[in-house]
């Protein structure tokens, strides 16, 4: 087995991982009311996430398109799926940065309201999240719909 093989793998797996972390921390910080100082270190977080996220779609698309076991391997209805869902999260991914961005500014002991919809969306993510991994089992497993 190559090691770029093993290595990309590791990778992807590793920053999975991370986005869970991440998004886990932000799930526990994330108050009803907050400070822009809390705020913004919620949001350096997010940022790290977005980070991990990066990581774990190049690794998922070099293992995909390059190192992996093939392009015929992996195109098939799982992996579009499972492709649909890290764009689905993603998407979901842009209100609680967005906000955490444009409220982190200002007086950093001013207290912010944050609105219930924000850690809705960070339980979401955590959700879909957690189905991703399945996917990628039944591909490397050989599962195809």
């Amino acid at each position: 087995m190559q090691i770029s093989f093993l290595l990309t793998k590791y990778i992807h797996f590793i920053s999975i991982f991370g986005m869970i972390a991440c998004l886990t921390s932000e799930l526990i910080l994330v108050k009803s009311t907050m400070t822009r100082s809390a705020l913004k270190s919620v949001g350096r977080i997010d940022g790290l996430y977005g980070l991990t996220a990066m990581l774990a779609v190049g690794a998922g698309l070099t293992l995909w398109f390059g190192v992996g076991k093939g392009f015929d391997f992996y195109n098939h209805g799982v992996m579009h799926l499972k492709v649909t869902l890290v764009i689905v999260v993603g998407l979901i991914s842009i209100v609680p940065t967005v906000f955490f961005i444009r409220n982190g500014k200002g007086d950093p002991n001013e207290n912010i309201a944050v609105p219930s919809k924000i850690r809705k969306l960070i339980v979401t993510q955590l959700f879909i999240l957690a189905c991703i991994p399945l996917m990628g089992t039944m591909i490397a497993y050989g599962i195809k719909l």
